[in-house]
């Protein structure tokens, strides 16, 4: 069953008057309020729940929590940093965002707030743990803007029991051709098990993120090296229409609506044979808490299938200070306690190792306990090393990004190309009518944004 998330969900832990309790703490309810803008992603829910750890620590600060769904959390927050509204201190934003919004002064940079930490928090936080591929994606100009909770690449999901049964091996490294095989064999819509799970839902971070790296390694591109829109070239043409064919064919019903959330929640409750998604997913999938096939998936590299370059992605979910937030200080203490060693062991203590935020430091793949129970790890930490923005595609390009282009048209370049290639999911369009109408609508956007004359 799909998980239904709410528009908009408000969740905050109770004020705590621990002052009394606690040596040295304040005497009275929480004097500063902190409020948090996030993805209602499984980690993101975890991150809340353990809330009350930082609130003992900081009785003087409460958290409040705004809880979204991906596509809806973007508008919000974005529209919130760019009027300089202030309702959020604490924002979560993608790889895509950070440039543009460090640029823009959206975001504040947190090096002054790292100079003025004492010498032993700076020891404990150990900045030179975190990811170097993840730190240089959240960084603008040499200084950081924002502090990775969790990052990810993509990589394959698989039932190992259904591939056994079929007498089939998954390679390590599989084409998508071998992909589309094994889903039609598969395939077994009548017991509610699809050959391959794909995201459909519109938008340029749900549905494209896992096509675009389609359209990369089948060797198309967005743009030529003078921005001019690609969208009806033969080999998008050719990427597109095998990922439509894929998903109309032995993909889950009803693809339009399904995101992230929704396919992880079929592919933990067995509702997929494969499933080629984001790699923060393998924790969630491989836990018996909360995977119903935990002990009977398997892991694979991302497919390819021209070339490997921009098969799998980069980003990562990570925290930020909006440039209007009136309680700067505060919020750099909750950025640096949620992304810290101390909050990753708090997680193994009170989750278990498989369930902390992957994709943000060596020291986690360097865990044996970690190890223990990731046997995806090294595919994860892998691919996240691997995965190149500044080159991405077979042919030359003028933009950076894997599975966006790292422009600021882009947000709305992507969402709309994303609601003409649902129409073709759904059966409203061909593929061949749904890219001319993309290309068009991108042509008329490049040309008023002044790339194109």
């Amino acid at each position: 069953m799909l998980r239904r998330w709410k528009a908009l969900v408000l969740l905050g832990t109770s004020a705590m008057l621990v002052g009394a309790l606690l040596p040295g703490g304040s005497q009275g309810a929480p004097s500063v309020t902190l409020t948090v803008a996030t993805v209602n992603n499984p980690d993101m829910i975890v991150m809340q729940s353990l809330t009350n750890r930082f609130e003992q620590k900081f009785p003087s600060i409460k958290v409040n929590y705004v809880v979204l769904p991906e596509n809806d959390l973007r508008q919000k927050v974005t529209t919130d940093v760019a009027t300089g509204a202030g309702k959020f201190d604490i924002v979560t934003v993608g790889t895509y965002e950070v440039p543009f919004w460090a640029k823009n002064k959206w975001l504040v940079s947190l090096e002054p707030y790292f100079s003025k930490m004492s010498p032993e928090d700076q020891r404990a936080y150990d900045r030179n743990d975190l990811l170097k591929p993840v730190m240089k994606a959240l960084s603008f100009q040499g200084q950081v803007y924002t502090l990775p909770f969790y990052a990810e690449s993509s990589m394959t999901y698989y039932r190992t029991d259904l591939f056994r049964k079929a007498g089939l091996t998954m390679p390590l490294h599989p084409t998508w051709d071998q992909i589309a095989s094994f889903a039609k064999k598969l395939h077994n819509p009548s017991q509610k098990v699809y050959g391959i799970l794909l995201r459909g839902l519109p938008g340029w971070g749900e549905q494209l993120a896992p096509l675009d790296t389609v359209i990369n390694t089948f060797g198309g591109r967005w743009f030529d090296m003078e921005w001019r829109p690609q969208l009806t070239s033969p080999a998008f043409e050719k990427a597109v229409s095998f990922y439509v064919n894929l998903l109309r064919n032995y993909g889950e019903p009803g693809a339009t609506s399904s995101g992230f959330t929704e396919l992880e929640t079929l592919m933990a409750q067995g509702n997929g044979a494969m499933w080629v998604d984001a790699t923060v997913a393998a924790g969630y999938l491989a836990d018996p808490k909360t995977s119903k096939v935990a002990h009977s998936i398997g892991f694979a590299y991302a497919p390819v299938e021209v070339t490997p370059k921009g098969s799998h992605w980069l980003w990562a979910w990570s925290l930020g200070i909006e440039g209007a937030s009136k309680h700067k200080e505060e919020a750099f203490k909750f950025l640096t306690w949620a992304t810290s060693p101390e909050y990753i062991k708090l997680v193994a203590a009170t989750r278990g190792w498989v369930a902390v935020p992957p994709g943000t430091r060596y020291s986690t793949y360097a865990n044996p306990e970690y190890k223990k129970v990731a046997p995806f790890a090294d595919i994860v930490l892998n691919s996240i090393n691997t995965a190149d923005p500044t080159d991405a595609t077979l042919e030359k390009v003028p933009y950076v990004g894997i599975q966006y282009v790292g422009i600021p048209e882009f947000a709305g370049i992507g969402t709309t190309v994303s609601q003409f290639i649902a129409a073709a999911i759904a059966g409203r369009d061909t593929v061949a009518g749904a890219l001319q109408k993309a290309q068009q609508s991108v042509e008329q956007t490049m040309r008023q944004a002044g790339y194109l004359k």
